[in-house]
């Protein structure tokens, strides 16, 4: 054989080789990168139990792409905080109640060793509509800050309570045909809704003179006017979600419970809230929203939860105040500091009794 000859066959193998090496090359690099895909879009399915005030949180398309983006993909079902311990949770991942109350009391029940999460919390408001307030602080039962914020006045309210007053027993309610009836706020069921529990924990506080009740002695004091709060409202739901949806389409009652998150979410979406105006009582609870892990699934969440700047970010969209992030939220709500009380000056929190003695407050409402 030649040397042209050599020289052609020796080109032809290396050309051969070389293809030979390119398409395993190829397949290697196809094979890599189908399993780093299957790495980094791998999601752990996780199921829970949530109060409906996080609903539209979790349903949110952002929350679910960076819950995904972390390997999350998070079904939830709806319950009343209260009960919570009455569901089925074989199967759950996590149960996320409104407070802490019912999520020890959860904790109890399913022998959970490791303590619950809490990644933000909102204290509960009352909001009214603008010719309510108006009357409200001119008969000394609130203190308004401008035309969209201000303060209820638990104690001289609470005595407003007791003594059955009418709207039309107040000054400067004429003229207003709307405002007729008897002066209540409309709150959830306690027996089965957080947001109603509290409202009578904070009331409890603030009538037994600043006392936690924490046996039937203290019960007994509170018990006729708690439920003269409760019996005057008729039929209550479960869940906050439905009064205040009401209230801003124009068709609730005059004066509603609801979270602040609630209002602070509609704000920050930029939609219309009418004449709405918060009043923040001058004695309330913060609801500490609060996850009970059932698996390390749950626990896992609940600490991504707690720990990403993006879904705290999120979080706060929907209204939230992260935990121990008070600039977090205040920046957020710039805009929106006509509506909201920000750094929640003039605001005290009551302390909230066990979940034992808040059953029987709530149980007590009923007899």
């Amino acid at each position: 054989m030649g040397f042209r000859e050599h020289s052609a066959l020796v080109r032809r193998i290396a050309g051969i080789v070389l293809a030979v090496l390119l398409i395993g090359g190829v397949a290697v690099a196809v094979v890599a990168g189908r399993e780093s895909q299957d790495t980094s879009t791998a999601t752990r399915t996780v199921q829970g139990v949530i109060g409906s005030e996080k609903a539209e949180f979790f349903a949110d398309p952002q929350v679910v792409k960076a819950l995904t983006a972390k390997g999350f993909t998070v079904r939830t079902e709806t319950s009343g905080s209260w009960a919570m311990d009455q569901q089925a949770l074989d199967g759950k991942d996590f149960a996320f109640p409104s407070s802490k109350a019912p999520a020890d009391q959860l904790q109890r029940k399913t022998k959970i060793q490791d303590g619950p999460i809490r990644p933000f919390y909102s204290p509960l408001v009352v909001v009214a509509h603008r010719n309510a307030a108006e009357v409200l602080a001119g008969n000394g039962l609130a203190t308004l800050r401008g035309r969209s914020t201000g303060t209820l006045r638990m104690e001289p309210y609470l005595k407003a309570a007791q003594a059955d007053r009418t709207w039309q027993q107040l000054k400067g309610s004429a003229g207003h045909a709307e405002l007729t009836g008897t002066v209540f706020i409309t709150s959830t069921d306690p027996v089965a809704s957080n947001s109603g529990a509290l409202y009578l924990a904070a009331a409890s506080y603030v009538a037994d003179g600043g006392k936690v009740a924490a046996n039937d002695a203290a019960l007994d004091r509170t018990a006729p006017l708690l439920k003269k709060l409760i019996t005057v409202q008729g039929a209550q739901q479960t869940s906050s979600d439905a009064p205040f949806r009401d209230f801003i389409s124009g068709v609730g009652n005059l004066l509603v419970l609801v979270y602040e998150s609630q209002v602070a979410s509609l704000l920050l979406q930029k939609q219309d809230v009418g004449d709405l105006v918060v009043l923040y009582p001058d004695t309330t609870v913060s609801s500490d929203h609060t996850l009970v892990p059932l698996t390390e699934n749950g626990r896992a969440l609940g600490e991504l939860l707690a720990s990403d700047s993006r879904l705290r970010e999120l979080a706060v969209r929907h209204g939230f105040r992260p935990q121990g992030a008070a600039a977090e939220f205040s920046a957020a709500t710039t805009h929106h500091a006509d509506f909201l009380n920000q750094k929640l000056a003039g605001v005290r929190q009551a302390p909230v009794p066990t979940a034992e003695v808040l059953h029987a407050m709530a149980r007590r409402t009923r007899s």
